[in-house]
């Protein structure tokens, strides 16, 4: 069973960082690839960043030069390290699994989720 926990949410300030951790069990992350999306109430659940087994990376357009996903195979865990935060990052911030080579943008082609960690940004 695939387990994905979630951590280092929280309060900022505009212009401030965070970074967010994605830890798993029951799949090895340096196989698969690894996704952040983000969703606010009301919206759908957007992409944000893809780290895929060959560590390719892909940004949405509003997180590049900001957000920076990384992978740390020894401790089985991705990152999501988010500078120059601004108030339209505020969300819910979830990492997703998709097994197999290929990266993915759609929230669909993922097989496993975490629970989220939130994410506040103030003005």
């Amino acid at each position: 069973q695939v387990q994905l926990v979630e951590s280092g949410g929280g309060l900022v300030q505009a212009g401030g960082s965070l970074r967010l951790s994605c830890a798993a069990s029951g799949r090895t992350l340096s196989s698969v690839a690894v996704g952040w999306f983000r969703q606010v109430p009301g919206k759908e659940r957007e992409f944000v960043a893809v780290i895929t087994r060959n560590s390719y990376t892909h940004y949405t357009d509003s997180v590049k030069g900001r957000f920076t996903i990384s992978r740390d195979n020894a401790k089985n865990t991705v990152y999501l390290q988010m500078d120059s935060l601004k108030p339209a990052d505020t969300a819910v911030y979830y990492c997703a699994v998709r097994d197999g080579s290929r990266w993915a943008s759609g929230s669909n082609d993922y097989d496993y989720w975490g629970q989220g960690t939130q994410v506040t940004v103030s003005s």
